[in-house]
């Protein structure tokens, strides 16, 4: 929380407060916000434990058989085609279990 809203006491609003507002009743939007955040939260995954492992794109490319150019496109917020299969190679070369789990929604 920033200082000025810890003065004044204030806290800010959820994002799922602010995209319920943005999308209102439309669920098709709903639906596009949430397959736009899960790729968001797959490309970010990707790098953060790239980065962590200090190699480069170029670098995981060659430890799992591909080119940097599909790591870029996996890092790619905008791009939706995350595959299990890749998504394994990667962890098993970045020495990562992957963990895919369903969670019951907030009620």
């Amino acid at each position: 929380m920033s200082q000025a809203r810890r003065r004044h006491g204030k806290k800010g609003t959820p994002a799922s407060k602010v995209l319920a507002k943005l999308t209102g009743d439309d669920p098709g939007l709903h639906v596009a916000v949430e397959e736009q955040t899960l790729n968001v939260r797959v490309a970010e995954m990707i790098h953060d434990a790239r980065t962590s492992a200090g190699l480069s794109q170029a670098q995981l490319a060659k430890l799992i058989g591909t080119t940097q150019s599909v790591i870029s496109r996996l890092e790619d917020a905008d791009y939706d085609g995350h595959s299990p299969s890749m998504l394994q190679r990667i962890a098993a070369a970045l020495h990562l279990k992957l963990d895919v789990r369903m969670v019951p929604l907030p009620a």
